[in-house]
Parts: structure tokens; C-alpha cells; sequence
């Protein structure tokens, strides 16, 4: 079975937590916004910064929307 993630991305994914863990991960376009507090915030940039090298990541999955159930008035 082929692998997923390349080993590389898997590297980009490390350092990304590893900044995080020192308090030097920032979150937004060129890190210009608040400190990355969450693990799972911090894998997905590290993610992202793979995507964007090129390496082999899967597709982001888009989220499904929730059906809005409306609640009937009782006249």
C-alpha cells in the first residue's frame, strides 16, 4: 500500500510542532497573527506548508454543512 504523506511532509509536520511547543508558531499569512496554541492547529499548518512545496499531501476535506432544522410554530 502506497503511502499517503511523503516522508518529507512528515518533516514539515515535525518542525511545525516543535515551534509550537517553544511558543514560536503564529498562525496566519506569513505568521503575522496570534500564537498557535492547539496541537492539531499546529499539524495543519504544517500541512499547509507542504501543500504549498509541492510534496504529497492529500486533499483538504471539505467540511459537509449541517442541515438547519427549523423549529415549527405551534399556533
Amino acid at each position: 500500500m502506497a503511502r499517503k504523506y511523503s516522508k518529507s511532509a512528515g518533516k514539515d509536520v515535525k518542525k511545525a510542532v516543535k515551534k509550537q511547543k517553544k511558543g514560536k508558531l503564529k498562525s496566519g499569512k506569513g505568521g503575522k497573527g496570534g500564537k498557535v496554541k492547539s496541537r492539531k492547529q499546529a499539524i495543519a499548518i504544517g500541512l499547509s506548508e507542504a501543500r504549498k512545496k509541492g510534496k504529497k499531501v492529500p486533499k483538504k476535506k471539505k467540511g459537509s454543512k449541517k442541515k438547519s432544522s427549523k423549529k415549527k410554530k405551534k399556533s
